[in-house]
C-alpha cells in the first residue's frame, strides 16, 4: 500500500469532490493514517468510500461522513470537544488534530482499549477515553465547546445539550435505525437553535437516553 497516495486520492475524490471545502478538515484527513484504525483483515480497504467493521457490532464511518460531520462541527484550536462513540478512534484522531482537547466516551471496553493504544502509538496525547454510557455525556468535564455523536439517536439527549457551552455546537444523527438525519444544535445562553443537514446511517446510540440494549 502507498498510504500517502491513498489518503490524497481519498480526500480528492471522496471528500473535496463532494463539496467539503474546510481546508483544516481536508488536511487532517490527508495526514491521519486511517488504515491504523481498522482491523488487519480490512486494511486493504481502509481508504475505500465505505464503513468497515471494527468489532462489537460497530463500524468505522466512511471517510466522507467523517469529513462532513467534522466540517459541520467546526472545531476550533482552543475548543474542548466531547465525542460520543470512540469506536476505533479514527474520528477521535481527526478531532484531536483540530481542537485543544477531546474527551471521548465508548461503551465497549475492548474498543476503548484498542483506540487508546493506536492513539498512543501515533503520539496523540490530547485525548481522554472514558468507558461509559455516552448518552449521559461526561458531566465531570463540562461544559464543552463542541459535542459530536457518532451513533444514531432516537432524540437529542437532554444531558448532552446541558453539557454544551454557551455558543457551543452539537452535531448528532437522529432518527430510526437504518436511516437518520444529521442535526446541528447551536447554544446561545439558554436558547438552542436546531438545523437539519445530511441524511445518514449509523449504528444505534445505546444507553439511558438513547436506544435500549438489544
Amino acid at each position: 500500500m502507498d498510504e500517502a497516495s491513498d489518503r490524497d486520492r481519498m480526500v480528492a475524490t471522496q471528500i473535496a469532490a463532494r463539496g467539503v471545502r474546510d481546508p483544516r478538515v481536508l488536511e487532517a484527513m490527508r495526514t491521519m493514517p486511517r488504515h491504523r484504525f481498522v482491523p488487519e483483515a480490512f486494511r486493504r480497504d481502509a481508504y475505500d468510500d465505505r464503513p468497515l467493521p471494527i468489532g462489537e457490532g460497530q463500524t468505522i464511518s466512511q471517510p466522507y461522513m467523517v469529513a462532513v460531520m467534522t466540517a459541520l462541527l467546526e472545531p476550533q484550536p482552543a475548543d474542548r470537544v466531547l465525542e460520543i462513540g470512540t469506536g476505533s478512534g479514527y474520528q477521535t484522531s481527526i478531532l484531536a488534530i483540530l481542537s485543544r482537547h477531546v474527551v471521548s466516551i465508548e461503551r465497549h471496553e475492548s474498543l476503548a482499549r484498542g483506540a487508546a493504544t493506536v492513539l498512543a502509538e501515533l503520539s496523540i496525547e490530547n485525548v481522554d477515553i472514558v468507558v461509559g454510557d455516552g448518552t449521559e455525556g461526561h458531566p465531570a468535564g463540562a461544559p464543552y465547546d463542541r459535542i459530536l455523536v457518532t451513533a444514531g439517536a432516537p432524540v437529542v439527549p437532554g444531558a448532552l445539550k446541558d453539557q454544551l457551552a454557551d455558543r457551543g455546537r452539537l452535531v448528532i444523527p437522529v432518527g430510526p435505525p437504518g436511516v437518520q438525519e444529521l442535526i446541528i444544535i447551536d447554544r446561545s445562553g439558554t436558547a438552542f437553535e436546531k438545523r437539519h443537514a445530511d441524511a445518514c446511517s449509523f449504528v444505534p446510540l445505546i444507553g439511558r437516553f438513547g436506544w435500549p440494549h438489544a
